[in-house]
């Protein structure tokens, strides 16, 4: 019976050698009528006319000759054509759609090609369960090939793309005299509106950094409602914007909840800006806010230029800056875990305003303890808070978002 069940497979194999060309045609039109992403302009139709017949010969010849699975490889079109189609950001479940439904295809041809044989019953069914064994073993083995020649491609082609659009927008950053116009159409995106940039960065982390990245721009999708302008710059850090022609909001909590959730992600947001000027400036103002956060190295997964203004602008003067923050703060700046309790009080009672009240209740203690607090601090820096109250609420504010004298 094997060596009938040879001979009625190679038979098949050669009914379908002879009929090759329209077999192709026929495949190939049921692959255009119902794969909408095969509707390819003419180069990549030849491309995938002759990625099919490439299969298919290499089906036939496996069939004839009885070839083992260690025989199949790619063919070299099939290959050229899931590189071509990922360029073009062809879904690959349109692609491995095409290859089970030519594998169905097939099957059913070569039942087909039985049927006009006089051949014994149980010989047919031994043929059909064979040749639908070769061609399910071919196409589970190419597809193999073909899914890492895809991913392989698109990380290739994705981070030439990420590369010439990095290369773009830093000339629109950095080119001085460059005019609204110009610098539209080399972002081939229009900057006359309102602008919000940031910049998401990862840190090391379990998942894969494009993951985090990628998961970090759609928490800013979701917290704007808009898609925006990114550029990948580096596997761990991603320029972002958002831009509309009214000012875009960003929802703040949505996005600290978010990134809370998903860790080992930062945000770093500049201040809204309009037109070229408003890209490029809230663009710096991301920049500073992530300096000042790797600076500080709080913890905190999302830094609003909003809040960090004035200390961003002083970190270009550091050791001047912490100077200043020492001379005013004198032994208010002690590394123990009570002054930074006595720090954290004076800091919410100015920012309450003076009033004990709301300090208690913003803190979470009695009334009392604020009171205590205050008169403890006064003592330590030796002088009233309403004598250079301005400078030592900067000072507070300061040695808070960079992170100076933290308790160990």
């Amino acid at each position: 019976m094997s060596t009938d069940v040879d001979e009625a497979t190679r038979a098949v194999a050669e009914r379908l050698r002879a009929d090759f060309d329209p077999i192709i045609a026929e495949i190939t039109t049921m692959f255009i009528d119902r794969i909408p992403e095969f509707h390819h302009d003419d180069e990549v139709r030849r491309l995938m006319i002759a990625s099919t017949a490439s299969n298919l010969a290499a089906i036939i010849d496996m069939l004839a000759l009885s070839a083992s699975r260690d025989d199949i490889t790619v063919p070299l079109a099939a290959a050229e054509y899931a590189r071509r189609v990922a360029q073009q950001g062809m879904a690959p479940e349109a692609l491995l759609r095409a290859y089970r439904l030519g594998e169905h295809w097939l099957t059913q041809r070569i039942i087909g090609e039985l049927r006009t044989c006089e051949l014994p019953a149980e010989l047919a069914l031994e043929t059909a369960g064979r040749g639908a064994t070769v061609v399910n073993t071919y196409i589970d083995r190419v597809i193999e090939g073909i899914v890492d020649i895809y991913e392989s491609e698109r990380r290739r082609w994705d981070m030439r793309s990420d590369t010439m659009r990095a290369a773009q927008i830093r000339a629109v950053l950095d080119t001085e005299n460059l005019d609204l116009a110009s610098a539209e159409h080399m972002l081939a995106t229009s900057l006359r509106g309102w602008h919000l940039a940031a910049i998401v960065s990862v840190r090391k982390a379990a998942v894969p950094a494009s993951d985090l990245l990628r998961a970090g721009v759609a928490m800013l999708t979701a917290a704007t409602g808009k898609e925006p302008l990114t550029a990948l710059i580096d596997e761990q850090n991603c320029w972002v914007w958002i831009s509309s022609a009214g000012k875009p909001s960003l929802d703040v909590e949505r996005l600290e909840r978010d990134l809370t959730r998903r860790r080992g992600i930062h945000v770093a947001v500049g201040d809204l800006g309009a037109g070229l000027d408003g890209f490029r400036q809230t663009f710096r103002d991301a920049q500073r806010a992530r300096n000042l956060a790797l600076l500080a190295d709080s913890g905190s997964p999302l830094t609003l230029h909003t809040r960090v203004a004035l200390t961003g602008l002083l970190m270009d003067h550091l050791p001047d800056t912490r100077a200043w923050v020492h001379r005013v703060l004198g032994e208010l700046m002690r590394e123990d875990e009570t002054t930074a309790r006595l720090r954290e009080t004076v800091r919410t009672y100015l920012d309450c305003r003076g009033s004990l009240t709301d300090a208690a209740a913003r803190m979470h203690i009695h009334k009392n303890t604020v009171h205590y607090r205050i008169r403890r601090a006064e003592e330590v820096l030796g002088h009233s808070l309403t004598v250079d109250r301005l400078d030592v609420e900067v000072a507070l504010r300061v040695s808070e978002q960079l992170g100076m004298a933290r308790p160990s």
